[in-house]
């Protein structure tokens, strides 16, 4: 059985990876399609060193390579599904683009101080940090599923997307490995070939999601569904980030300068027609004073970009 569902794993990505380059969602999803071709990789890779070679070493090492690609993988494809899902949505992408960039700063600070902090008896500073990296993407995947399923009717992604169907399959796969790593810290008797067969289980049932997924048809995004709170969101989001203070106070400044202008022109005019000098006063006149100021500069004026 544990051979069976090992061998699986490559047969099922590679209909997985050949069904999006027949629908060109390789164009559509490029990380997610990366990853499915790398897992196919590191099993023509993996399963030659582990059931020809003498040595545990090498597979050890190799094992571990291919588990580091795979997690920053699958952390690119977190992001690539956000992105996919707030594409409408210009200022709440780019936020979510500057949090995942802080989130993995964050794992790789994780990593690097439980790599330093593990002791000689564990599996090596290396090991842990990979360990210790695929559990944050773990986290990061359900969560990414949960956020889907709460927010779905506000963002107007229905279940049948695609993005919801890769999310679907990362975040099934994720809490049942989160939770074997659980039974196998507790004290509940749980042996490693079983979590093993019930781990490449889950693997296989999240690469037939991805697969009912690709092979059906994904429903035109419906703007109409989009909520007014989720535009709100957007709009404030826009404002924050391009303030049209400097633009706004142009106008106005303009407007005080013309009003101020017409009001003295008009009180001189009144008080000419209402109270006339005598004639050598008039006389002794020569002409009224220069009211037209100049324009104000623009040199001080910040174009938004």
């Amino acid at each position: 059985m544990y051979y069976v569902l090992w061998f699986a794993h490559p047969l099922l990505q590679t209909v997985v990876a050949g069904v999006m380059v027949w629908r060109k969602l390789h164009r559509k999803f490029p990380v997610f399609f990366a990853y499915i071709v790398s897992q196919i990789l590191a099993f023509s890779v993996l399963f030659p060193i582990y059931y020809y070679s003498s040595n545990f070493v090498h597979y050890f090492y190799a094992y571990w390579a291919s588990a580091a690609i795979s997690v920053v993988l699958g952390f690119k494809v977190i992001h690539e599904i956000f992105v996919d899902v707030f594409r409408p949505y210009h200022a709440l992408k780019d936020l979510g683009s500057v949090l995942f960039k802080w989130a993995g700063l964050v794992m790789l600070l994780v990593a690097g101080v439980v790599a330093a902090s593990s002791t000689a008896a564990s599996d090596g500073p290396i090991v842990q940090a990979i360990l210790t990296m695929q559990t944050s993407v773990r986290l990061i995947q359900c969560g990414l599923v949960l956020f889907l399923l709460v927010f779905s009717k506000y963002l107007g992604v229905s279940w049948r997307q695609h993005s919801f169907g890769i999310a679907l399959g990362f975040g099934t796969f994720a809490s049942i490995e989160l939770l074997l790593v659980a039974l196998g810290a507790s004290s509940l008797g749980v042996g490693t070939m079983s979590r093993s067969i019930i781990n490449m289980s889950a693997y296989n049932c999240a690469i037939v999601v991805w697969l009912a997924y690709a092979l059906a048809k994904s429903p035109v995004r419906d703007n109409s569904v989009n909520m007014l709170r989720t535009q709100r969101w957007e709009q404030s989001l826009h404002e924050i980030q391009y303030p049209a203070t400097s633009d706004s106070l142009i106008p106005m400044f303009e407007g005080m300068v013309d009003r101020a202008l017409s009001r003295t022109k008009g009180n001189a005019l009144v008080a000419q027609t209402e109270m006339p000098l005598p004639l050598a006063s008039a006389n002794a006149i020569s002409s009224p004073p220069d009211l037209n100021y100049s324009p104000l500069s623009p040199h001080g004026i910040i174009s938004k970009t």
